[in-house]
């Protein structure tokens, strides 16, 4: 999410459902397999095209991985950082070599194409310039323009676009061309490197082929922005101020604004208020820019903000908004669409390289996005923010966002019967595809959501971000229906965490989450972690109904805090972990169990402590998570590890004992009030944490709880290192250490650097009580 001025019909059993099992045969919303000189990608259920649920696109879809080519297949792969992780169906192909290729067979008659597709960054961080042929049928039709100016982002959030920070993410983009006249279908397009001078390589995901209909001409009674007021279609001068004063002169008249075909540059916001501004369609009528001095000025539709009394009867339809922002910073209002706007309609617009598509500040009622496309964002989709009441997301294209897809967010003022409907909403770069954090009566149905990369999941209802609590109304209330919605391969590691995330997750942060919310009719795919996950707070008022769960990674149920849901006709299989319920919080979760159940319940579940990697079904397919070799890129995209990272924290942890209720899981927890405690009268006793790969430690922290009540004392311990858990090497030899409270019941270890991934502290006498005892090991790699 991103901040404001204001502070930051298908019944049940119907064919809807999409199968892991039939994608993997090549049927139903399954892409085709293709012939035998291809790449060869794993099979895999696609997002787009699912009958019934989600966008009803234009244009038909082709994964490179499935094409013709003599390239490189990269994936499936969903770690993080790694190039294929960013890619549709976590596959790709790279095309390294002068002469490599994809070829796409058309499977209807098509003018136009779309392709997402990945540069590597330049030394600079601002991105390289390079070109494709683009070749029907073996001739050679046109170079098409790319580049990587618009991807790569690194460091922490809200990042930035200096290479030698660390987490490179953000890898791929989306560029359009239209091919002068319609091409039948078996028509042979062909992506084909013609220099590698420019960029050493290009990764290609998918391509989207359309029929592009002819121009909307001019409706009678029109405005026109060039023939009246004179803005300039070949976008060689700023054309501000001209759409301004049309859609100034279209209100006073009460006359529609018509912008006809070009490319206008707009360098401000145009503020619209009960008025109609339509173009010649979103592949005709192009609104760009950004004003070169100020760069907090850019291309935009806005309504007056709220505390301008807003905007009401607006419609802006049949145009195409596309920024130039290559950065965050989430103060700039460089969205595509924003301000206040009731009683409005955003219809056929195309909005891409902007800030977010629309990010609408409230109060304000009655307002519709559909039939859009929204691509290529450095933040949210949308964000219905602060007081968006009785407003809807419908039909509408979401794909390669830097935040989350579509959003709701009650910030301090109520967010009432929005509707997110019929969307599809894929590979959200950080957060989650579907969220409503607060917000009452709320419906999330008949979705496709696919791909989510870190930091959230595919469908996300919480009481979580600032200003959402129960005094200020604003906390998840009523009625939330979320029904015939399709999740594939969502949810994913969350980098904070260091655990994973659910497809499907609650999270009663802020406040206890007491409502009803009915999940039902749909469909959790191919998880990357659990299907199902509660966290943070207790999540009440949870209920199930024919759901299925087909493969998830780890557990079919990630239970993390109390609360009570029921279940009736949720059937899971294809499930990473044999126990199916992770569960560390025993019956302060209570489960009711209705019919028509299977695959999911195990009484008792596990409470390990630990997390296990996860066992992605790639289409039904099983598979673990070790990735496959990275092709070539400037800069790597494995990042180096950030010296202030507690490793430690949430990694796996074993113990030689402890005891009562005080395992070695509160070591790790990144709470210093809980500890870990051994069994009494019984040294030496040890913790070892599981970095997850070798790391050079250069210092260990080491906390008791700070209470004033844990009296001082000495701890007789050493620190050791392996990188297979078994030969174990001193990196700290055995010495007292005084835990005062007066100092933070701290001690600092430094240490050499020694590459270590299985940590331990070994702990031989105690002064303050007869065990070992510790409330936190952490480790540092500076």
């Amino acid at each position: 999410m991103t901040s404001s001025p204001q502070g930051r019909p298908l019944r049940r059993g119907v064919a809807a459902s999409v199968s892991l099992a039939l994608a993997a045969a090549g049927t139903v919303a399954a892409v085709a397999l293709a012939p035998s000189a291809v790449a060869a990608g794993v099979p895999a259920p696609s997002p787009v095209g699912i009958s019934g649920r989600g966008a009803d696109v234009p244009f038909k879809e082709q994964e490179a991985e499935y094409a013709a080519t003599n390239g490189a297949l990269i994936g499936p792969d969903r770690l993080y950082g790694h190039l294929p992780s960013e890619a549709s169906g976590r596959q790709a192909v790279t095309l390294d070599s002068t002469g490599e290729y994809v070829e796409f067979t058309l499977t209807a008659p098509a003018n136009a194409m779309s392709f997402r597709y990945s540069l590597p960054d330049n030394a600079a961080g601002s991105g390289r310039d390079a070109s494709l042929d683009l070749k029907v049928d073996g001739n050679q039709l046109k170079s098409v323009p790319v580049n990587s100016k618009y991807g790569w982002y690194y460091g922490g959030y809200p990042f930035n676009n200096n290479p030698g920070d660390t987490n490179p993410h953000h890898f791929y983009d989306e560029t359009r061309t239209m091919f002068g006249s319609t091409l039948p279908a078996g028509s042979k397009v062909r992506l084909q490197v013609s220099s590698t001078s420019a960029s050493p390589t290009f990764t290609i995901d998918l391509a989207d082929f359309e029929q592009v209909g002819a121009p909307v001409g001019k409706p009678s009674g029109a405005l026109d922005v060039v023939g009246d007021f004179g803005a300039d279609p070949t976008g060689a001068s700023d054309s501000t101020a001209k759409f301004q004063a049309a859609v100034d002169a279209g209100k006073a008249q009460g006359k529609s604004v018509y912008i006809p075909q070009g490319t206008f540059q707009v360098r401000d916001h145009i503020v619209v208020d009960q008025v109609t501004l339509a173009g010649a369609g979103p592949w005709y009528s192009v609104l760009t820019g950004r004003d070169p001095a100020d760069r907090s000025k850019a291309v935009g539709v806005y309504g007056k903000y709220a505390s301008q009394g807003g905007s009401k009867n607006v419609t802006l339809k049949n145009f195409a908004i596309m920024g130039d922002i290559r950065e965050r910073v989430d103060n700039d209002q460089v969205n595509a669409i924003g301000g206040a706007m009731s009683d409005s309609t955003v219809d056929n617009v195309w909005m891409q390289h902007t800030k977010c598509g629309a990010w609408m500040d409230g109060p304000m009622d009655n307002f519709t996005v559909k039939n859009s496309r929204i691509l290529d964002q450095t933040a949210d989709g949308v964000n219905f923010h602060m007081g968006v009441t009785n407003s809807t997301v419908t039909n509408t294209l979401v794909r390669n966002t830097g935040d989350d897809g579509l959003a709701m967010w009650a910030e301090s003022v109520p967010n009432v019967k929005n509707k997110f409907t019929f969307n599809t909403v894929i590979l959200p770069i950080l957060a989650n595809n579907i969220v409503t954090y607060g917000g009452k009566d709320i419906t999330i149905s008949d979705n496709v959501m696919a791909d989510t990369i870190t930091n959230g999941g595919g469908l996300h209802v919480a009481n979580r971000y600032p200003g959402v609590n129960s005094g200020q109304g604003t906390v998840v209330s009523g009625t939330t229906t979320a029904a015939r919605n399709t999740l594939i391969r969502t949810g994913n590691n969350d980098y904070n965490w260091q655990f994973g995330v659910g497809a499907v997750w609650f999270s009663g942060l802020n406040e206890p989450l007491n409502a009803t919310v009915n999940i039902t009719d749909s469909e959790i795919l191919d998880s990357s972690y659990a299907a199902i996950m509660n966290i943070e707070g207790a999540t009440n008022g949870l209920h199930f109904d024919h759901v299925r769960i087909d493969g998830a990674g780890t557990y079919a149920l990630q239970i993390q805090a109390p609360g009570t849901a029921s279940f009736s006709n949720v059937t899971a299989t294809n499930i990473g972990q044999s126990n199916p319920i992770h569960n560390c919080v025993g019956s302060g979760f209570q489960i009711t169990r209705g019919a028509g159940n299977s695959g999911w319940y195990a009484d008792p579940p596990v409470c390990t402590g630990t997390w296990p990697e996860p066992k992605w079904t790639n289409g039904g397919v099983p598979g673990g998570g070790t990735p496959p070799t990275d092709p070539p890129t400037d800069p790597p995209t494995d990042p180096p590890t950030d010296p202030t990272l507690n490793l430690a924290k949430n990694r796996p942890v074993t113990e030689t004992s402890h005891t009562d209720v005080y395992p070695a899981t509160n070591a790790v927890d990144g709470n210093a009030d809980s500890y870990w405690e051994s069994a009494n009268h019984a040294f030496p006793q040890s913790v070892t944490v599981d970095l997850g790969a070798a790391k050079a430690v250069k210092r260990v922290v080491l906390k008791l709880p700070p209470a004033a009540a844990w009296a001082t004392r000495t701890q007789t311990l050493s620190v050791q290192g392996s990188t297979d858990n078994s030969t174990f090497t001193t990196l700290k030899p055995s010495a007292g250490y005084t835990f005062d409270p007066s100092s933070g019941n701290t001690v600092t270890l430094t240490l050499s650097g020694t590459p270590t991934r299985y940590l331990r502290v070994l702990i031989t006498g105690n002064t303050g009580w007869p065990a070992g005892q510790l409330s936190e090991l952490e480790a540092y790699s500076g």
